[in-house]
């Protein structure tokens, strides 16, 4: 059987807020497989956001470990967790984090170069943005973009470096229905025709059935849906197409 691409083992983590310790994660354990969209679903203080900066080696458990791709970041130095993040992963984040005074063109291109590749080669980079529908759009500064074109890019930019693994976390946060289901279905195809394994962090139950697996989350634990009373599955004809 083949190795996990993603691997998250005992996961701990607590916060100090004031003199008061806040457990964020409380022993949280799974696996992903390559080629696999897996969507982690919760409440706001679930916990969600803290196992994506785990997975993503933005910030370190307290105890626990987290293997990307046969590698553990818990043995190699930061240089190696920086190198391995620019080299397999592509975050997206909530907020879309794009430079104001670079076109949407550059924005995507930027993660070239703080990756240190060359620059994309003509024929992915109209296959991405093609693909996200902001082809026509790549002359403009984010403030000439609505939302889901914004995230539309960030998107883009998250997927130039042809990463093993994109991680998004609450990618429709900020988006109306009718951009997030862009988003949610860009994402989906990104999996499909581009081979990216897909983890992305929701509170909306209705984005988690873009999966093809769903995690849920609650008080810093994985539960089954029954325990978690936010959770309404969609009846069979209701779900959401991918």
């Amino acid at each position: 059987m083949a190795a996990p691409l993603i691997e998250a083992r005992d996961l701990h983590k607590t916060y100090r807020v004031g003199k008061v310790d806040v457990p964020a994660l409380r022993g949280i354990s799974f696996s992903v497989l390559r080629g696999e969209f897996v969507t982690v679903v919760g409440p706001s203080g679930s916990g969600k956001s803290t196992l994506f900066y785990l997975l993503g080696g933005l910030t370190h458990p307290d105890s626990g470990s987290v293997v990307i791709d046969s590698v553990d970041f818990a043995h190699i130095s930061d240089g190696e967790r920086t190198r391995l993040r620019k080299s397999k992963i592509g975050f997206v984040f909530q907020k879309f984090n794009l430079l104001p005074t670079l076109n949407a063109r550059s924005n995507i291109e930027i993660a070239a170069d703080i990756a240190g590749n060359p620059k994309p080669g003509a024929d992915y980079f109209n296959k991405i943005t093609e693909m996200l529908g902001i082809a026509r759009r790549l002359d403009h500064r984010p403030s000439e973009l609505s939302g889901g074109e914004q995230q539309r890019v960030a998107l883009a930019r998250a997927l130039i470096n042809r990463p093993a693994i994109v991680l998004a976390d609450e990618p429709t946060g900020n988006l109306d229905t009718r951009n997030s289901e862009i988003v949610l279905r860009m994402l989906r195809q990104s999996n499909q025709e581009l081979g990216q394994t897909v983890l992305m962090i929701t509170h909306n139950p209705e984005a988690a059935e873009y999966g093809d697996r769903i995690i849920h989350m609650r008080d810093g634990e994985i539960v089954s849906p029954s325990e978690d009373p936010q959770w309404a599955p969609c009846h069979p004809g209701e779900r959401l197409q991918s």
